[in-house]
């Protein structure tokens, strides 16, 4: 059995989760309202205030769907009520990152500024020059736009130079030695 898709989740005060046909679940809470539709295949039930997920047999597509179905519900609850921040840090001489309205500006060692739009249900915050916030209430939608942003210019391995998760750490390596 499934360790992790085993384990009933709780449904915090202030959370409202509801689970319509063909596995949609829908939950509200004071950050807002997400959606999703969930493999068909998984039984999921509300029992008071928990959620709990099984599945209908033992096949391995079976198990792998089980944890997952339990964690993507249990990442919708995490995020309407406490959401999730990125942080991501921009290393290298003259690079920074800079705000103008919804619009992210990097300068990234480039002939040009690296202009990003916002996806609309989030929030990019620059602190400083080199500091980057993204938070939301979408687990897959923070990491997919801070991913987006790291791909810009990603941190090499000689100097540290590019944008890094701030709790990431770059392998460095050794430079070229001179000739004797």
């Amino acid at each position: 059995m499934s360790r992790i898709g085993r384990l009933p989740i709780a449904i915090p005060a202030g959370v409202t989760v509801d689970i319509a046909e063909n596995n949609k679940v829908t939950v509200k809470g004071p950050k807002g309202t997400l959606e999703r539709v969930l493999p068909a295949e998984m039984k999921i039930e509300k029992d008071g205030e928990e959620v709990k997920v099984s599945r209908p047999n033992d096949l391995k597509k079976m198990k792998s769907l089980h944890g997952l179905t339990r964690t993507l519900i249990n990442n919708m609850i995490i995020g309407v009520t406490e959401g999730y921040v990125k942080e991501l840090e921009v290393n290298g001489v003259g690079y920074r990152a800079a705000k103008q309205g919804n619009k992210l500006v990097l300068n990234l060692g480039y002939s040009h500024p690296v202009e990003m739009t916002d996806p609309a249900d989030l929030e990019v915050t620059v602190d400083g020059q080199n500091k980057i916030i993204i938070k939301g209430i979408d687990k897959e939608k923070v990491g997919q736009y801070a991913a987006e942003i790291r791909e810009k210019r990603a941190p090499e391995p000689y100097k540290g130079k590019g944008i890094k998760y701030v709790d990431e750490v770059i392998r460095r390596k050794v430079g070229k030695t001179g000739k004797k």
